[in-house]
């Protein structure tokens, strides 16, 4: 059976369903309605004359021959999305790397170490993004995203690039640092939080403190004002280990005498599953995923 033009639409909508295993989602994507893009899975499923989806109350699943198609579609328009981004793009830009990633992972984890890729890749340039706010991939958006987070969104390919710990820090001249030996302690002093979905409650918890009564006075939306506001002398911050690095080795902040827990969420490159990655960035991804993280 020939592939013809009128086969297209049908197609796209199928591939953005079967990525998203929802037709909702897929209509979002494609600024269709959902009831569009149903027709066009139906009108491909009569084609076919093979059911590509399972449908139950819950969504829908694709069956074995649907998951033949998706992966077939998926590679084909992934092709030809990297030749028509690559010819959009001037030569000039092909060597432009976007991403985004947290200011804080950022100034205290990235740049210390992005001298040796540029060094390496002289002819590459990079366009780094700090924003909070989730990155949306639409043309002419990022290349790729570094997240923190569970490891799954939809609609993203994620590779897992480190994991992190939780550990209580304080600065070295804080008044009574002395008398703090044991996790409970902390109870009785100022704690300075950031807007992580692991805070101080869990920390107590898992450092096998119970009911412990204990007041958050400070917490930041970003992660290096919590880290400035206890070498301030502020209070006791609880700290990403991934973040608190240069803090700690430059003596402005110091560890206390009590657990590091292991964090739920870790640290992901992410990019849309739909998409390759451009040569530019595919070089940078494979620097990051290299890099040593003890």
């Amino acid at each position: 059976m020939a592939l013809r033009a009128d086969w297209l639409p049908a197609l796209t909508a199928f591939e953005s369903a079967a990525r998203h295993q929802n037709f909702a989602h897929a209509a979002e994507e494609l600024h269709l309605t959902a009831s569009a893009v149903s027709h066009h899975v139906r009108k491909l499923e009569s084609r076919l004359g093979v059911a590509l989806f399972q449908r139950h109350a819950r969504g829908v699943a694709l069956t074995a021959e649907g998951r033949k198609l998706a992966d077939a579609a998926g590679s084909a328009l992934a092709d030809v999305d990297g030749v028509l981004r690559s010819l959009q793009l001037g030569r000039e830009d092909s060597d432009r790397i976007r991403f985004t990633t947290l200011h804080s992972l950022t100034y205290t984890w990235l740049l210390p170490r992005l001298a040796a890729f540029t060094d390496a890749h002289p002819h590459l340039r990079l366009s780094v993004d700090t924003e909070v706010a989730l990155a949306r991939f639409d043309d002419p958006g990022p290349d790729f995203g570094i997240r923190h987070g569970p490891g799954h969104w939809a609609g993203l390919t994620a590779h897992f690039l480190m994991d992190e710990g939780l550990l209580p820090v304080i600065s070295p001249a804080y008044p009574g640092l002395q008398g703090i030996t044991q996790a409970s302690d902390l109870a009785g002093h100022p704690l300075i939080s950031d807007h992580s979905r692991q805070g101080w409650h869990d920390w107590f918890r898992a450092a096998g403190v119970h009911g412990a009564k204990f007041e958050e006075r400070l917490t930041f939306s970003d992660s290096t004002d919590a880290m400035n506001a206890a070498a301030f002398g502020m209070g006791i911050a609880l700290a990403r280990s991934r973040i608190v690095v240069p803090y700690l080795e430059s003596g402005r902040l110091q560890r206390l005498p009590v657990p590091t827990v292991k964090a739920r969420w870790g640290y992901y490159i992410v990019y849309p599953s739909h998409r390759r990655l451009r040569a530019a960035a595919q070089t940078f991804v494979d620097w990051l995923l290299a890099l040593p993280t003890d």
